[in-house]
């Protein structure tokens, strides 16, 4: 259910984003002047919120780098390459690599050396892509004027494309959405529902469970001799106590947040970290496991003991202090994961705070609830040795999980030791052995002697095989959509198309008397038929009377490989796109140059000209359908004429599917 109502909300969040067009760098030239010949030539971006802008030097099959042309004259010289601020260089999500990027603003300042004549203005292009966290967008490029008679540092700001100017466009026009920026309240929710189970489930453990009668017992001593009512507001506030201080762990982390904005994006990445995780980790497993106790400082627990026998309200708040500190050797790895989790992910102290807000939540819930409720007490199990079980079950996972830090480090530092094939065979070797565990094939140092095997650890145990055989295709390059978020990506990989993948050509085409059409190409890994030109993709459509989808794409855009290595591969997708329609991926980050008798004005920016291919296609998108990110795909008919309702990244296979379907339908019908 959960995973139906994330797709929901993918695929409800694409169709606002679809129509909206972006313009997240202004552009600003100014001037400062050196000496009576030398001069700095300052070209300042003002980036939005959230996005971020590459430098000029980005790795390779990475975003596309910021780079200056200045015009060529006799009358001035540049003096060595634009120069740049350090900028933040941490692991990118969207191209998965270490990436040095610029946030809010950035200045890039080239000298230059006037040699002959009073030179008055220097003109300068500057070409430039921008992404945020969920996508890129196409290559941008901004004339900037500098004028030297003006060196007092003022600016004279260059605006990117701004959608007013379709108004003089006859083209059929597309109505354009505001979008909901509504992805934080709902990643608050799931993290605080997530964390609420974390801290319930906590409960189930050795150190936790046998304090549940015991606490409750103490309120109801208490009840003898004060009303119950007032025992009961006891109670409450011993539950509030506990989420108090689990909520109070977050708030140097907002300090922290304070002082250096980015420094959740920097653990997330860091690769001295997520090593840190992986070891703190590993010491929890095996500690669940039964290797060894993790405990605070007993002196630490036996002063906070004491201030509970104050009375009063100071001496719940200790009692429940102290319920944390005996505890922690079981609630301590539960916590440590929320904390890796949270730490290693972006959202930033105030997800940090709902995260131990809903631990909190949880751990204290049942506590509050049978001393509110003490009839129902008699139905709590005993315990016995089945809390230990829990305990081990707890141990695999924190295992397991050590190693996705451990991977983060690999990837950060590209030294592909833990491709996916390793992490994958591991984790089958530690849920193998969990499932054994639960059969009662290995036995652990606080196991009892019995042989019986209770109901739900055998369901577990076959639920954890099962979890096993699942696992075991990955090694061959299946996706295990299941766990994606997980092992490395597929192409970090030993075999990226998988064991015994054979790419088909189309010299094989050709040799089958069945020759491609003009302008046209096998796209791999799929081989579906695509031409990377509108008219001769137009044209072939009307030949064959089929309906036409179009792809924007880039070659540097990682959402668009993930659809078409994760939904183009389903077989009832794949079969429309070779089948029921013509392909045209149009290629928006292309930087080669159009032919001299291709250029042409824009439309978008007056008295400039389209000079690359990839500026050709990302205006078309943009005039056409106001929108500029990718990947975005438009279901034509054979005359180019829009069918239905444009589509985003869509990452759920049914629901892209049925967008591909209906627009079939739809163009048939015609």
């Amino acid at each position: 259910m959960k995973k139906l109502l994330l797709c929901f909300l993918i695929f409800f969040a694409g169709q606002l984003l679809h129509s909206q067009i972006y313009n997240p760098v202004k552009w600003s030239a100014a001037v400062e002047e050196i000496s009576a010949k030398e001069y700095n030539l300052v070209a300042t971006a003002k980036i939005e919120k959230k996005w971020h802008l590459y430098a000029q030097k980005v790795p390779k099959n990475g975003p596309i780098a910021t780079e200056f042309n200045f015009e060529k004259s006799d009358n001035y010289q540049l003096l060595g390459i634009p120069t740049e601020p350090k900028g933040i260089t941490l692991f990118d999500p969207i191209f998965e690599m270490e990436i040095k990027y610029f946030q809010d603003s950035v200045s890039f300042k080239q000298r230059v050396k006037v040699t002959a004549g009073k030179l008055q203005k220097i003109k300068a292009e500057v070409s430039y892509m921008v992404c945020d966290d969920k996508r890129c967008l196409p290559p941008n490029y901004v004339d900037l004027l500098f004028d030297l008679s003006t060196a007092e540092k003022k600016s004279i700001e260059i605006s990117s494309p701004s959608i007013s100017l379709f108004q003089n466009s006859n083209i059929e026009d597309s109505s354009e959405i505001p979008i909901e920026k509504s992805d934080a309240k709902q990643g608050y929710w799931s993290i605080l529902l997530a964390t609420i189970l974390a801290g319930f489930l906590a409960t189930f453990t050795p150190c936790v469970f046998p304090m549940i009668p015991l606490t409750v017992s103490f309120f109801l001593k208490k009840s003898s001799t004060e009303s119950k009512i007032k025992s009961k507001l006891n109670a409450l506030f011993y539950g509030l106590s506990i989420v108090f201080i689990y909520v109070l762990i977050s708030i140097p982390f907002h300090l922290f947040e304070s002082l250096s904005p980015g420094i959740f994006n920097e653990i997330s990445t860091n690769v001295y970290l997520n090593l840190f995780f992986f070891v703190a980790f590993i010491l929890f497993a095996c500690s669940f496991l039964g290797a060894f106790e993790i405990n605070m400082p007993s002196n630490l627990s036996t002063k906070s003991d004491n201030a509970s026998n104050s009375g009063g309200i100071i001496g719940i708040f200790f009692m429940a202090l102290t319920l944390i500190i005996v505890s922690f050797s079981c609630t301590g790895p539960a916590l440590g994961f929320v904390l890796g989790s949270v730490l290693s992910a972006d959202g930033g102290a105030m997800i940090l705070t709902t995260a131990m807000l809903g631990f909190g939540i949880g751990l204290a819930f049942p506590f509050v609830f049978f001393a509110i409720f003490p009839s129902l007490i008699s139905n709590l199990p005993k315990s016995g040795g089945w809390l230990n079980t829990v305990k081990v079950v707890f141990g695999f996972i924190e295992l397991a999980l050590a190693f996705k830090f451990l991977s983060n480090a690999d990837l950060v530092l590209q030294l592909h030791l833990l491709e996916r094939e390793v992490f994958i065979a591991i984790w089958i070797t530690i849920f193998l052995a969990l499932a054994l565990y639960l059969f009662g094939k290995i036995k652990l140092p606080h196991d009892d002697d019995s042989n019986r095997i209770s109901v739900p650890r055998l369901l577990l145990g076959m639920f954890s095989l099962s979890f096993v055989l699942y696992m075991i295709p990955g090694l061959l390059g299946a996706p295990l959509n299941i766990i994606s978020a997980f092992p490395p990506p597929q192409h970090y990989s030993e075999s990226p198309f998988g064991v015994g993948f054979a790419k088909i050509s189309s010299a094989n085409i050709s040799t089958q008397n069945t020759p491609l059409p003009k302008g046209a190409k096998l796209l791999p890994p799929h081989n579906i038929l695509a031409f990377t030109d509108y008219e001769l993709g137009l044209a072939y459509a009307k030949k064959v009377n089929k309906p036409i989808m179009l792809d924007f794409t880039g070659h540097a855009c990682v959402n668009c490989r993930k659809m078409e290595q994760n939904v183009w591969v389903k077989s009832e997708v794949l079969s429309i796109l070779k089948n029921e329609l013509v392909l045209i991926s149009l290629y928006v980050d292309d930087k080669r140059k159009l032919p001299e008798s291709e250029v042409i004005p824009s439309k978008l920016q007056p008295g400039k000209n389209l000079r690359y291919i990839g500026e050709k296609w990302s205006e078309f998108q943009t005039i056409h359908f106001k929108a500029n990110a990718q990947p975005f795909y438009v279901l034509v008919d054979n005359d180019g004429k829009k069918i239905i309702e444009p589509i985003a990244y869509t990452p759920d296979a049914k629901v892209y599917f049925e967008w591909l379907s209906n627009g079939i339908e739809k163009f048939n019908r015609q």
